[in-house]
Formats: structure tokens, sequence, C-alpha cells
């Protein structure tokens, strides 16, 4: 294991944090996101790597690495990093890791090159018809320091925060309509609970279309059978109540991150859970989740702030712009982004 480096100097990282690279204002909390990239602010890039390795080894899983950097953070078309900023800490609190669809290149073999490629196979209609409209996503972190609750509301919308990028960079690039991406548990994550969350999973999020697979798939070692006594309903959020309740009586919780993507939508694609043996041999397993399913008050809580502060910066730019603009470009925006939805949709569904 190397030893963590030091960390970036602020000054480094605020000279690289330029008004070009915002995304938004959170809608809570008082931070700001931004996206970067190795070639535009490498400093802030090499800070990212640092704090995911100090989340993930405190977490139980990391690269071992002096920072937690690989060929896709450096690559010449690189993913990019989406991070929460603290303004008066002077901080990063969290991020992600994203590239979006049009951005994802191909192998020799076909596949896509993406840092989930090792451990998973993608089906030939994901990639014709899925991946020019996906935005993957990984490495998401929040620090230690912002998980404790002696950061109070900073820490509590920690994670909030990072929903209201996601929302917006898909809003940003309304070509897309998916986020696919892993949602991972740690070595020393309890068994059984472990168990009961991909169990769920499974009987309620099943993708019949096998559109993604783990090379080696990592199947819950407990008995069905005994899983679907605890997990019985039918109704999925009647037995996410049941799953919930049977992790607290095992002394511990859904994993936050886990937790947010199960309760983000009803409609997610589960494809199965592969070990990372290049990550800690942290156990991960892939989702897809549409944007158009997101549940519409999870989706109108991070969409509605955005565009109010998108609306605001165009009134003070242009203050003569007409009284009903606001209405008209909103019915625009919806009206081109449901365009090229309906056009994703009957592609897709051409193929089944």
């Amino acid at each position: 294991m190397e030893p963590i480096i030091a960390p970036i100097p602020v000054d480094l990282i605020k000279a690289e944090l330029t008004d070009d690279k915002i995304v938004r204002h959170t809608n809570k909390g008082g931070n700001i996101l931004y996206s970067v990239t190795w070639q535009d602010s490498p400093n802030t890039v090499k800070e990212v790597c640092r704090l995911r390795e100090v989340t993930f080894r405190a977490a139980g899983g990391c690269s071992g690495l002096s920072m937690d950097i690989d060929e896709f953070d450096t690559m010449e078309k690189p993913y990019h990093q989406l991070i929460v900023w603290d303004p008066q800490a002077e901080q990063i609190l969290g991020g992600y890791r994203y590239i979006l669809g049009n951005e994802i290149q191909l192998k020799e073999d076909g596949q896509p090159l993406l840092a989930t490629s090792h451990m998973f196979r993608f089906s030939e209609q994901f990639i014709k018809d899925y991946l020019p409209h996906v935005i993957e996503l990984g490495r998401s972190f929040v620090t230690p320091e912002y998980q404790s609750s002696k950061a109070g509301a900073k820490a509590l919308f920690a994670l909030d925060n990072l929903w209201d990028g996601l929302v917006t960079l898909m809003l940003q690039h309304p070509h897309n309509n998916y986020f696919f991406g892993k949602m991972t548990m740690y070595p020393n994550y309890d068994a059984v609970g472990r168990d009961l969350i991909l169990h769920y999973l499974w009987k309620h999020f099943d993708d019949p279309d096998e559109l993604v697979r783990p090379f080696e798939p990592c199947m819950p070692k407990n008995d069905a059978r005994l899983m679907n006594l605890i997990l019985k309903d039918e109704d999925q959020k009647e037995d996410y109540k049941n799953l919930k309740s049977a992790v607290m009586q095992l002394g511990t919780a859904i994993p936050p991150l886990i937790n947010s993507y199960m309760t983000t939508s009803p409609t997610i694609k589960m494809f199965g859970t592969a070990v990372n043996d290049e990550f800690g041999m942290v156990e991960e397993t892939g989702i897809l989740v549409c944007f158009d399913e997101i549940y519409k008050d999870r989706l109108h809580r991070h969409m509605d702030s955005f565009l109010r502060q998108l609306l605001n910066k165009m009134r003070e730019r242009f203050p003569k712009l007409e009284a009903d603009f606001e209405e008209r470009y909103l019915r625009k925006m919806e009206e081109r982004r449901s365009r090229l939805h309906a056009k994703i949709d009957k592609k897709i569904n051409k193929q089944k």
C-alpha cells in the first residue's frame, strides 16, 4: 500500500476552477458544481484522485496507489470529473467520474473502451441502441469529512448536491437519456445484507434482454427461498420496506449511494454483480437508469432549481427580453428533449 500524496495546494486548484467550468450552483448547502478534465485542470484532478483514495481506503476498498488514478483519468480523451466544491472551506467534498455516450470509443473487438469493460460484456443491442445515449458514471465519492454529522448541512446535502450535478448534465446533453454505472459494496459489508440487497435487485429490476452481463458473475450465497421469506412482497415499494427493515436488524444500513439509486426510479435495470480485482476486490453491480423514468418529485427537485438559475442568468444578460420569455424557452427546451428521447425510444423498441 503506497503512502497517499499530500494535499494539492488550494491556490493551484482555485486557479483552475474558472467560471467556464461551472456546471451549476447546488440546490442546497451553498456549494458549486464544476466539470473538469486532466487536460484542463491537472491539479484539481490530482486532488480528486487523492481524495478518492482517502475515501475508498476508509471504506475498505482502494487502488492501493498514492492516489486513485488510472488511464481513464489521463488518456487523450479522458473521463470528465464532476466535483462539488465548498467555497467556504475551499475543499472538494465529493464527485463522480463520467463520460458521454458520443465520446465512448470502441476497441478492436467491438466492445466499448470503458472503466467497466474488464468486468462486463456488452451486448450488440446495448452497444448499438443504448451506448450512444448514455452517460457512464463511476468512482463516486463523498469525503470522510463530509460523511460526518460534524460537517452540518454540508454533509446532510452532499449526496443531494451530486444528484444536482447528474440531472444538470443530462439537461445540458439532451441526446442522452440513460445513466449507466455501477453500485459498489465493500468486502467488509455484512454478507447477509449484501445477499438480500442483490436478491431484491434481481427480483424487481432484472434485465431479461441480457443487455450487459458480468464475465464472472458474483451471485448471492444464501438460499433464494429463504430470502423470499423476507422479501415477500411483489410490490417493489413494499418489498423495499422489507429489505430496509431486515438490513437494520442485521445492525447495518443500505449503503447511501446504493440506497440513492434504488429509490430513484421504478424501472432501473440490474445487470449483475462482478468482483473488481483491480480495486480492492469490491463487488460492483451494473445498473441502467432511464432519465425520463426517474420519479418526478426527485427529478424536479434537482431540475427546477437549475432552470431558475439558467433563466436568471439569461434575464441578467438580456434585460429587455419579453415577459413570457421564460415560459416559451422552457417549452421549446422540453419539446426538443422530448423529440430526441422519442427517437431513442423508437430505435430501442424497434429491436424488441
